[in-house]
């Protein structure tokens, strides 16, 4: 089987705790860093008796800087260059614990009452600096909103609360039940459910179950005014627009998720793995897409170039193309009968199990590793994940390494594809770089932009699974063209204050939305 312990394999090492956010590895090597604001800009300072308020309605309130800093803190190289630069990304706020719904509308009250912006935080392992509190407020801590509520066997649902880590909700769910959701991200164990709906997160094995918005069946939320809605509930609906999808990826700017009913599956029971190479990225993908347009849907369908074929796989003469399935011994069967047809007419068969067992070591080490180069203190690497149209991959593929290389300072821009449909796929670039230290966040910027004008050229998505946060925010009015502006006007009419998470998704970070931008 691929899942369950497989996947976890990597997650329980250095200071990882069940249950809990993990502090990104930088915050142990930090030297004292100041005060003063890496990433805000006129950040809102509570007064003492909108603080007393709080802790009146609050389990907890923090106000140390020290504090604020250490719950703040994120994935996001952005944030880590601020801070290993001598600021800490976002020291101004004030960190509020809750663990009920309730407790959830009434600090929203108070922040609504009285215009305090208010940013949800939960397992921080975001890499775009999605809950970041750029204009200081109130940081809303939900990780003790963690309850499993109730499964729907029959149904296969399961209600839980936003709060509850992905390791503690899984191992809960396969052992008192015998079910999985068969999501497995790379951030598992430091992320919650609730974070995965509100950032539209993917899994591992997203091309057998689907992405985080094919799982949830319905959601609580809480508005920007305190009152708490329902969205969702139903299999299948024609009642007007669907509102739940509003909510899902919009990372706590239109609302406080707080509850979701999510759909299950069956523990499998049989699985099995092949891998191929191919002479260039191209004929892989061509692989891929005709794999899944043969109606095959691999659990994992993942093909690495040359680069990183050699990081993972030792080698970097071939395009590594793995192909894993889990499930019903007679589709598995099936699918994999379908994917070793298409491949044996383009590529070299590999030892199947042998790359799936490598993979499961590995599959950290490309990315953000300085794997294969010199680390510096000037050593910069992130990944760009972005989706786009077969017809157009290829191209894309060419275009984005090309881009990232040519900017001053990069060692190597490479890519695989993660996350495969009918229609198109995901492509997860890594960029790395290297420069004077006070040029990093220079070369991350221009990087960025170089790799996201061409996502930008072929109509692709700006990202799969990640999310926008302050990373893409540049980007988004230009990507999503007219369309941006009815995204505005959603946020004006929920959140007329702009109190909900603010600067996000490209949208203004102003309390009070100005003349312009009304």
């Amino acid at each position: 089987m691929i899942s369950k312990e497989a996947i976890k394999r990597g997650y329980n090492r250095g200071n990882y705790v069940v249950g809990a956010h993990t502090p990104p590895a930088y915050a142990a090597a930090l030297t004292q860093t100041g005060s003063e604001p890496g990433l805000q800009r006129d950040p809102v300072r509570l007064s003492a008796g909108q603080i007393d308020a709080l802790r009146h309605v609050a389990d907890e309130v923090l106000t140390g800087t020290a504090d604020v800093v250490a719950w703040t803190r994120d994935w996001w190289a952005g944030s880590m260059m601020s801070e290993t630069g001598g600021k800490p990304a976002t020291p101004q706020a004030v960190i509020v614990k809750v663990s009920t719904v309730e407790q959830v509308q009434a600090v929203m009250r108070i922040a609504s009452a009285q215009a305090i912006p208010l940013t949800v935080s939960a397992g921080r392992s975001n890499v775009t600096g999605a809950a970041l509190p750029v204009r200081g407020g109130i940081v809303l801590d939900v990780c003790q909103l963690n309850k499993l509520i109730g499964v729907d066997r029959e149904s296969q649902i399961v209600e839980v609360e936003a709060g509850m880590f992905g390791d503690v909700f899984e191992q809960t769910i396969q052992d008192e039940y015998g079910l999985t959701m068969g999501h497995w991200p790379s951030s598992f164990g430091i992320s919650t459910v609730g974070g995965w709906a509100a950032c539209r997160g993917a899994g591992q094995l997203s091309t057998r179950y689907g992405k985080i918005e094919d799982m949830v069946f319905g959601m609580d939320v809480v508005l920007a005014d305190g009152s708490l809605i329902t969205v969702g509930g139903y299999s299948r609906a024609a009642v007007g627009a669907d509102l739940q999808q509003v909510f899902i990826g919009s990372e706590g700017t239109l609302g406080v998720i707080v509850r979701l009913r999510l759909k299950l599956h069956r523990l499998p029971d049989y699985g099995r793995a092949i891998a191929y190479g191919f002479k260039t990225f191209a004929i892989g993908l061509e692989a891929c897409r005709e794999i899944m347009q043969r109606g095959a849907n691999p659990a994992a369908l993942r093909l690495y170039d040359e680069l990183e074929s050699g990081v993972q796989f030792n080698r970097p003469d071939l395009n590594v193309l793995l192909v894993a399935d889990e499930g019903a011994r007679q589709i598995v069967d099936a699918v994999m009968e379908i994917s070793q047809g298409v491949c044996e007419e383009l590529g070299e068969k590999l030892d199947g199990d042998a790359v799936f067992e490598r993979w499961l070591e590995t599959r950290y080490l490309t990315g953000k590793s300085a794997e294969g180069f010199k680390r510096s203190p000037g050593f910069v690497a992130d990944t760009l994940e972005m989706a786009g149209r077969w017809s157009d991959l290829p191209g894309i593929y060419a275009d984005v390494v090309a881009a990232i290389n040519a900017v001053p300072g990069t060692l190597a821009g490479s890519a695989h594809q993660s996350h495969a449909y009918v229609d198109g796929a995901c492509l997860y670039f890594s960029l790395r770089g290297e420069v004077e230290v006070e040029r990093r966040a220079q070369w991350y910027r221009a990087a960025w932009d170089a790799a996201n004008a061409v996502l930008i050229k072929y109509n692709a998505a700006l990202s799969h699974h990640h999310g926008v946060g302050l990373l893409r925010a540049p980007y988004m009015q230009e990507s999503l063209g007219g369309a941006f502006d009815v995204l505005r006007t959603i946020k004006r009419t929920l959140d007329p204050q702009n109190i909900l998470n603010p600067g996000k998704l490209g949208l203004s970070d102003a309390r009070f939305y100005d003349q312009e931008d009304r």
